[in-house]
């Protein structure tokens, strides 16, 4: 940060005694794909799917190989707009506790036009809002000005035939749309709108979360009844992540013709691993995903980041990248600094992008207490090789990605020793 300070301060100085005005801070778009595992991209290795936007990003951009979420959606949403792990603000499934202050709040201070198109589902129905004792946020709650949703405060369909909430019009029906489409209509109507100002765009896409369908481009659509919207069936996942990049390269071309791709950071990501009914390879590894739980497959998320003229392109970024860190790196982007008043557990990877990087994580951490479903509360602690849980088991998961073989102490090398007492540490400070 010290140094994006003194660079302002250099350029400040080239301004003085000249009337031109010093140039807007960066538009940014963050878009997050919706249980898409690190396996699934093109780019990543995938040989089941074809993602030629997303890995077109990659190579004009940066690929991160050790991106890391929690294993399911709303924990992820609550950490990555928050920058808080879970145990400080999380308040129960498909909520966000309206007392909080996001990334849309901070970027609406710095100047920005905000804007969430996607999958809401932070409201919260009434069974969650019971449980929790309180209710959820509305998107003007969090943070934003504009927004196109799905499951606000009605559920209803989100691909053929979709129910959207959408600002200054209420909740609508579309029969004859799909949401992916709608919502890339909306986001190329907001660029334009906002071209002459600094936006902030938060797209949670709602691909590629079952239900399994048919889109648009598949034989199989016209005919698809989308009644049928609690029917899954795997086969159609490909076409899914398809379209899902497809929506992607409708973003990116519309940036384009705008202009605005020199002055834009596109930030890549998913939520979660890939959803457990689906399988896919690797060259001749198969990958089965994990959505839910805290393995490799859990949580171990694509992560691209395109900014021309900003990021060199080509790059593979192995550093470690943990979803409390994005709200600090959009505060730096924005020539902001996080208000003293705010509270992140986050470590901004801004210097990474620009290829200076001063600082790097040594560890991830992750509380998980999802109140959903059947899923087991866990804590732990991990870096690229090894990961401890809070009951003191000990994985080498570079070897054992599916922590199947835990490693006893007396097996430990003087290395793995000293890591584990580290990793102690950091859950022991986290309370």
């Amino acid at each position: 940060m010290k140094r994006l300070w003194m660079l302002f301060a250099l350029v400040a100085i080239g301004w003085a005694g000249c009337t031109t005005e010093p140039p807007a801070p960066p538009n940014i778009i963050l878009i997050m794909a919706d249980d898409l595992g690190y396996e699934t991209l093109g780019v990543n290795g995938s040989t089941s799917y074809q993602t030629p936007n997303l890995d077109a990003l990659a190579e004009t951009g940066m690929r991160f190989t050790h991106a890391y979420s929690t294993p399911l959606c709303t924990p992820s949403r609550v950490q990555l707009m928050t920058g808080k792990y879970n145990f400080r603000n999380y308040i129960g499934f498909g909520l966000l506790d309206p007392a909080e202050r996001t990334f849309g709040h901070l970027l609406q201070d710095a100047g920005y036009r905000t804007a969430v198109v996607g999958k809401w589902q932070l409201y919260g129905n009434n069974h969650q809002r019971e449980l929790a004792g309180r209710g959820g946020s509305v998107p003007e709650e969090a943070g934003f000005d504009e927004y196109s949703l799905w499951q606000v405060k009605e559920r209803g369909r989100r691909f053929k035939g979709p129910t959207l909430d959408v600002s200054g019009q209420g909740v609508q029906e579309f029969p004859n749309g799909y949401g992916p489409d709608l919502f890339a209509e909306y986001i190329e109507a907001f660029l334009e709108r906002h071209r002459e100002q600094p936006f902030f765009l938060y797209y949670p896409m709602i691909l590629t979360h079952d239900p399994f369908q048919p889109t648009p481009d598949h034989p199989d659509y016209a005919a698809f009844d989308p009644m049928m919207e609690n029917i899954n069936d795997t086969t159609y996942f490909a076409a899914n992540v398809a379209y899902m990049d497809k929506v992607i390269g409708r973003i990116t071309a519309q940036l384009d013709r705008l202009g605005l791709r020199e002055n834009t950071l596109l930030l890549f990501t998913g939520d979660n691993g890939t959803d457990r009914d689906v399988t896919s390879s690797v060259g001749d590894l198969r990958i089965q995903g994990h959505k839910g739980y805290p393995t490799e497959a859990g949580t171990h998320v694509p992560m691209v980041a395109n900014w021309p003229g900003a990021i060199a392109p080509g790059q593979v970024n192995d550093n470690l990248i943990d979803f409390t860190d994005f709200l600090p790196t959009l505060m730096e982007v924005a020539q902001r600094e996080v208000p003293a008043d705010f509270f992140t557990d986050g470590l901004s990877f801004y210097d990474q992008l620009t290829g200076q990087a001063d600082s790097v994580r040594s560890w991830i951490f992750c509380h998980y207490a999802p109140n959903w479903a059947n899923f087991s509360n866990r804590r732990f602690v991990q870096d690229r090789n090894w990961k401890l849980y809070e009951d003191s088991t000990f994985y080498h998961i570079s070897d054992d990605p599916r922590e199947q073989r835990p490693v006893a102490d007396e097996a430990l090398t003087e290395d793995a020793r000293e890591v584990k007492q580290r990793f102690r540490a950091v859950l022991d400070r986290m309370r």
